[in-house]
């Protein structure tokens, strides 16, 4: 099978920091990581909570930086204007879909419902063979671990089948993020979405 490029990563994360020193950390620490490796960061480009720590590491870095953001959102998320690039959208939809086209993999940290949203919206897209990109979703402090366990759910009740569990890496570090993301990044991975 051919290999995917990993240039490009789409970070999901808070608007906020959380109540957790151990979140903003892992933000800062993937934002530095992405840079040593020369990938881009696509994030939602806000310059508060999480996304603001994630960017502004990146940058420090000197990675490349590309937010995408809502004009509507601009003021209420602080729209990082000291970005490589800002995309200012009409809507949530065209943000997210912006978002999508410009990552190769997705990486995912603590946030509200909007990170869930996200979040969820990728592992679908993916079931419905929408797209094979790699997403991994960080475990910091046990964040996702009640988001692993409704998906385990799905599968239990009947709602999915057993593969659906294979859709993302749920990992503990921003360093497992990146290598599972490498290791995932295959195209043409087989999925059946009848079984799904």
């Amino acid at each position: 099978m051919k290999k995917l490029d990993i240039r490009s990563i789409c970070v999901f994360c808070g608007a906020a920091k959380g109540n957790n020193p151990l979140f903003e950390e892992s933000a800062r620490r993937l934002g530095a990581l992405l840079a040593q490796n020369g990938i881009t960061l696509v994030f939602g480009g806000g310059n508060a909570g999480l996304m603001a720590a994630v960017a502004n590491e990146a940058l420090a870095g000197g990675g490349e930086v590309i937010g995408v953001i809502p004009d509507y959102l601009v003021e209420r998320e602080h729209g990082h204007r000291k970005v490589t690039r800002l995309d200012v959208v009409d809507s949530m939809h065209e943000r997210k879909r912006r978002m999508f086209d410009l990552a190769d993999g997705f990486i995912s940290l603590p946030g509200g419902v909007g990170t869930l949203e996200e979040t969820f919206e990728v592992i679908t897209w993916k079931q419905l063979d929408m797209h094979v990109k790699p997403i991994a979703i960080i475990d910091v402090a046990g964040y996702w671990q009640n988001l692993d366990g409704l998906i385990a759910a799905t599968v239990e009740h009947g709602f999915a089948a057993p593969p659906t569990r294979a859709l993302y890496r749920l990992v503990a570090t921003p360093e497992d993020a990146l290598d599972a993301l490498r290791e995932d990044a295959v195209a043409g991975l087989p999925t059946d979405p009848a079984k799904l």
